[in-house]
């Protein structure tokens, strides 16, 4: 590579039949109109039929393959050793292994539009970090149990890491946003092989051989997000490693699910959902899953959207779900 050459990123994505495989469409779509320049490259990991899937988790619609390779989608097949159906978040971790080593690379959930041009995003790949647009969902503290420093420290001495360090000392003692945790809707660094070899080995060591410290807490679903902040930490990045604004801000939204962001979102990022879902090769394959067709181009979101003032929103995210779903207008 020449000096003037600027090295290329991979964007990594899962795909699978079902729900995935139109969000991944969505996804890609939203890249491809916002994205400039030619440095970023889209994969899009399939997991393939195996003893961990009771059923073949590829995309099987000739149209929907068709349409992703039109959107400049290399399909990557991986293999599920670990995880497969029992634990579908554990997909992201095995498919970091199928991306070229040694490329930086970006990970998202397919259930992220993008709204501005990633090229643009002050990455530093050797820092890493992930998404700290999240809730305390992990972990739940019962009464007379650990509280979060002993249950966050019993991790990061069991995988010989700096507990101190990781803390943000603004926020008070036994707040659960004084400890290091992430949403694991996006994550990056310098090379997948490295990130998913230390993200497959804690995730295992604590589903197999958890800690004392966290006999009362549930991993499922949130391993992934347990294992990433003490592999984030431990690569020598953290919160601070991205300037806040950009993912999850001015180039990304993690939507989660199509009731919730026509609740939240504002109004440019609405308005960029159903700019890039419009043409007509898209709209054919979105408009086949249900919760699209009625969500897009039936109109369900808008109806969801009157229900909410996006300035006094509910702070708590379930509150916002049961109302939709009082309504009538849940879907995912």
């Amino acid at each position: 590579m020449s000096p003037n050459t600027v090295a290329p990123v991979n964007i990594l994505i899962v795909g699978q039949s079902g729900r995935l495989q139109y969000e991944a469409v969505l996804f890609a779509a939203s890249l491809r109109h916002t994205l400039t320049g030619n440095r970023f490259r889209l994969f899009l990991a399939e997991p393939q039929p195996g003893p961990l899937w009771p059923n073949d988790p590829r995309i099987r619609d000739a149209d929907t393959r068709d349409l992703l390779a039109q959107l400049d989608v290399t399909i990557l097949p991986f293999s599920s050793r670990q995880f497969g159906h029992a634990y579908p978040y554990g997909n992201k971790i095995e498919a970091l292994s199928a991306l070229p080593a040694g490329e930086a690379f970006v990970f998202f959930d397919t259930d992220t539009l993008m709204v501005g041009d990633l090229a643009q995003v002050p990455f530093d790949f050797d820092r890493p970090s992930a998404s700290l647009r999240r809730e305390g969902t992990w972990p739940v503290i019962e009464l007379y149990g650990p509280g979060y420093t002993q249950t966050w420290k019993a991790l990061y001495d069991r995988f010989g890491l700096d507990f101190e360090s990781s803390l943000d000392r603004a926020q008070p003692d036994e707040h659960w946003r004084r400890y290091l945790y992430f949403n694991a809707g996006f994550f990056y660094y310098s090379c997948p092989h490295v990130f998913g070899r230390r993200f497959l080995e804690i995730a295992l060591d604590i589903r197999d051989n958890p800690p004392a410290a966290l006999v009362c807490q549930s991993f499922d679903p949130w391993l992934d997000q347990i294992a990433l902040p003490l592999v984030i930490h431990g690569l020598g990045g953290g919160r601070d490693a991205l300037e806040p604004g950009w993912l999850d801000g001015s180039v990304s939204c993690h939507y989660r699910v199509l009731p919730l962001f026509y609740a939240r979102e504002d109004n440019h990022v609405i308005e960029m959902l159903e700019t890039v879902a419009a043409p007509n090769r898209i709209k054919n394959v979105l408009k086949t899953y249900e919760p699209f067709q009625r969500m897009i181009y039936q109109g369900r979101g808008a109806k969801v959207r009157a229900l909410f003032d996006r300035a006094d929103l509910p702070r708590k995210e379930q509150t916002i779900r049961n109302q939709i779903k009082r309504e009538g207008f849940w879907m995912r």
